[in-house]
């Protein structure tokens, strides 16, 4: 099975649809306020019901409150749910739905973190000071194979990856999954249908 292909900070129809039509399995749905790729309740549901079912939806949330949450999982028909602020292992248990822990690593210590966390899936990004993704930023995937050996769970790999990258990092990784944002944008919140289908060519190639 070829590696699972995500498509991060969707916001409009039009973008959701390219991605399905390139053959993304899942696009992300950013509901944290201070990203450039936030979209509302109503933006986030237009966009879930248009795609075709076999399409994943992923509610993406930093530090929301639980009741966000599960509006957001009711009204946006959300299959997943990834946490990608401070929240405890607690929190990630609390919902009905899968879950995916992101971590933005700096080093190898910081991997420890992970090792309270009971959810389906891990996510690994790159870690800079001012954000909680969607950076372009890139990290040593080095450590994504130690936290793949190390945790026994899929992992998706982000983090500065783009089309001329994604398969040396599917090929060195070997993750369940990759996940892309600024990386198949023209600008930050609108993706490119081209940058889209190359990237999910070249790492479903790899």
């Amino acid at each position: 099975m070829s590696v699972i292909v995500k498509i991060c900070g969707i916001t409009c129809v039009e973008d959701a649809l390219a991605a399905a039509q390139a053959g993304a399995h899942a696009i992300g749905l950013m509901f944290y306020e201070k990203s450039p790729r936030h979209v509302s309740l109503a933006t986030a549901a237009a966009i879930s019901h248009a795609l075709p079912p076999e399409v994943v939806r992923v509610g993406v949330f930093v530090n929301a409150e639980e009741a966000t949450v599960r509006r957001a999982l009711a009204e946006c028909t959300l299959n997943v749910l990834q946490f990608h602020g401070e929240e405890t292992p607690e929190y990630c248990r609390g919902f009905e739905a899968m879950t995916v822990k992101a971590l933005r690593v700096r080093d190898a210590a910081s991997l420890d973190a992970l090792e309270a966390y009971s959810t389906d899936a891990f996510l690994l990004d790159a870690y800079t000071p001012d954000a909680h993704g969607g950076t372009g930023a890139r990290f040593d995937w080095d450590l994504a194979v130690a936290a793949k050996e190390r945790f026994r769970k899929p992992l998706f790999l982000a983090g500065g990856l783009t089309a001329e990258n994604v398969a040396e990092a599917v090929r060195r990784v070997q993750p369940f999954g990759v996940d892309v944002s600024s990386g198949v944008e023209s600008a930050p919140g609108k993706k490119d249908a081209a940058k889209m289908r190359a990237f999910i060519t070249a790492a479903k190639s790899a």
